[in-house]
């Protein structure tokens, strides 16, 4: 009886082992769902008004040709549930950039429904979270938050060759194919159709506007461009590459109290189209001269160069006329001890030594990732019920990527050509380092060279950065101009043609 018991016992524990055992292993397996939606239902008030909305998210696959699926990729949908005119209510796709960044930046501190807690000129405080935003354009459009592959919780599945997604024409052409499958599954088809997309999201969506075209026979109405980083121009080098920094540096020196006295006695706005006409009038021909200037014009522009950009005379003859962004955060401020953000300028550093060309770190970067990080991992799990165990990847690895026969800035062109109802809004920050308010500029004036669409784009400035929705103001105003714009940009029964 004793021995029976002793084996009865050894038994159960043999079996109570073996299932701890395999739990262990299994909780050890962390992959995400492929294919999954969570509903869940919301209240808030926008422009004084109540807005009643679904917040879909989950996950959606990318196949293959074969029908196999290759990644999925997370989403967010909000869509408004008390609309009038559900059936041609607008739907806008928005994308971040990196590229390799997630979508948490627009989502939660720009067109979303909340909004992080960060002060009147978007510095972090804590506690940290989020709270509802009453500036969200979620009362004129519903809005879907993509990210792409190794973004957020968004993966590659069953070993997927890397090169199907990680370069510029790559990412537009899976990103195509999903959107076809979400406006079919989602019965989007009869909206209005609009694509927003910040940074390196600027060169994704130009080229995605006629990939969806061509393609996939899908037409917009809109395409937004925040800060767009185009490639054509963007850290390419050259004259024109370095000209158009030119009335960034005005504004960043500006805004620092570096410049003249004269100059800082003006309104920014006053004082910009000075520096963008010296810009493209004298310091782009005198850089095309290169090594042929003459000493005189050389010394007359470096003069014009330090009044409009705070940095001493002498330094810029000793960088050929030539300033880089990275050299300018981390000289203007050099007697002070301090550096200056990329992002956005506004942002001090502090580096190890004041010598040297380069800053130590992005001062702005390290300053968002403090509020952004806590709030989209929180906001996901407690209020949109999406859990799991997948790291959220605000910065996910994307290389090597392919930048390869970039097209992007003529396919806009001809998708607009193709598509008289297609409009184009850019809005960029004035302090923005990295893609500058200028560049943005240049890039809508050579978008059609042909000038015959030019009543078809508008271009905003704000006094902020790159991200210019975490200064309050500038949330406030770029929404309502999305508002506009989105007015402006509907068909009103008019015919498509020319």
């Amino acid at each position: 009886m004793q021995f029976l018991k002793r084996k009865t016992y050894l038994s159960s524990l043999f079996i109570l082992l073996y299932f701890l055992t395999i739990t262990q292993i299994a909780a050890q397996n962390r992959a995400v769902t492929v294919d999954t939606t969570i509903i869940t239902k919301h209240s808030t008030t926008i422009k004084g008004a109540t807005v009643n909305y679904t917040a879909q998210t989950g996950t959606q696959p990318v196949w293959d040709d074969e029908g196999k699926p290759i990644a999925t990729l997370f989403y967010t949908y909000y869509k408004r549930t008390n609309a009038s005119n559900s059936i041609d209510r607008p739907i806008i796709f928005s994308f971040n950039g990196g590229p390799g960044s997630a979508s948490a930046w627009m989502h939660i501190a720009y067109t979303g429904p909340k909004v992080l807690n960060i002060d009147a000129e978007g510095y972090p405080v804590q506690p940290y979270g989020y709270q509802k935003n009453p500036h969200s354009i979620l009362d004129v459009a519903d809005i879907v938050y993509i990210n792409p592959v190794n973004t957020a919780y968004s993966r590659i599945l069953n070993n997927a060759d890397r090169k199907l997604f990680f370069g510029i024409n790559a990412d537009i052409a899976y990103l195509a194919e999903w959107l076809t499958t979400f406006v079919n599954r989602n019965e989007r088809w009869e909206s209005p159709k609009y694509l927003i997309g910040e940074s390196y999201g600027g060169t994704r969506v130009m080229g995605l506007a006629l990939e969806l075209q061509e393609q996939q026979w899908m037409y917009l109405n809109g395409v937004i461009l925040v800060s767009p980083a185009d490639y054509r121009v963007y850290n390419t080098g050259g004259a024109v590459a370095s000209a158009v920094n030119l009335p960034y540096f005005t504004a960043a020196a500006w805004y620092h109290q570096q410049l003249a006295e004269e100059l800082q006695g003006k309104d920014l706005l006053e004082l910009l189209p000075d520096a963008e006409n010296f810009a493209v009038n004298q310091l782009l021909p005198a850089l095309a001269k290169g090594g042929f200037i003459s000493d005189k014009e050389r010394t007359n522009i470096a003069r014009r160069m330090s009044y409009f950009s705070g940095i001493s005379e002498n330094v810029i003859l000793q960088n050929n006329l030539d300033l880089s962004p990275s050299f300018f955060w981390k000289e203007l401020l050099r007697h002070q001890g301090k550096t200056i953000g990329r992002l956005d300028s506004r942002y001090l550093g502090i580096d190890k030594k004041e010598s040297g060309s380069r800053v130590d770190y992005n001062a702005e970067l390290t300053s968002w990732l403090h509020s952004f990080t806590p709030a989209i991992n929180h906001y996901i799990r407690t209020e949109l019920k999406f859990v799991t165990d997948i790291k959220y990847n605000m910065f996910g690895d994307v290389h090597p990527w392919n930048n390869e026969n970039d097209t992007t800035r003529d396919d806009l062109r001809k998708a607009m050509a193709e598509n008289p109802y297609l409009k184009v809004f850019i809005q960029s920050g004035y302090y923005d380092g990295a893609t500058t308010y200028f560049n943005a500029k240049y890039t809508m004036w050579h978008i059609d060279p042909s000038g015959k669409m030019k009543d078809r784009f508008r271009f905003e400035g704000y006094r902020s950065g790159h991200m210019m929705y975490l200064r309050n103001e500038d949330l406030i105003n770029a929404n309502d101009d999305l508002r506009k714009f989105i007015k402006d940009s509907s068909a009103k029964g008019a015919s498509a043609k020319y």
